[in-house]
């Protein structure tokens, strides 16, 4: 069996599991200590995928996921293999989560600001003139009120 736990742990999980879903609060204090390290196992494989250079650390995901778990409400699991289920998916979205959150500036996304007075002057050679007809009418036949914007 994987990390020395026997089956009267396995057990004692799914039986801590309902009865915090029941409503327990003794029941998800004892199920803290038995879970955790399943828990971080897991979190340890997530992060391992991720670049070396990863503002989350095991420990933050382990304890993000755990509070959504908490957060979740009187969920109830029916046994310790769809929690650890639940609890692996919700540690994918929290990294999705964090992965959008860095990606998005609070000023446009990284986009480069130029003032209109600054921006480049267009061409007006025939290759460059072609090339914004042609995307100009394929943008006309995607949205027709975005092309006008455009050419406005």
């Amino acid at each position: 069996m994987r990390s020395g736990r026997t089956l009267a742990d396995r057990s004692d999980i799914t039986v801590l599991l309902q009865a915090a879903g029941n409503g327990d609060t003794g029941a998800a204090d004892e199920l803290i200590p038995l879970v955790y390290s399943e828990l971080r196992r897991l979190a340890a494989a997530y992060m391992r995928r991720e670049r070396s250079d990863h503002t989350l650390q095991t420990t933050a995901l382990v304890h993000e996921a755990y509070l959504r778990l908490v957060g979740q409400g009187q969920q109830s699991y029916m046994n310790r293999a769809q929690f650890f289920g639940f609890a692996a998916r919700l540690m994918r979205q929290i990294l999705v989560d964090h992965a959008r959150a860095r990606l998005a500036d609070k000023r446009g996304g990284g986009a480069v600001h130029v003032e209109l007075d600054e921006a480049p002057e267009l061409g007006t050679s025939p290759r460059f003139l072609l090339g914004l007809d042609q995307a100009l009418s394929r943008l006309a036949m995607q949205g027709p009120r975005q092309a006008q914007i455009v050419e406005m």
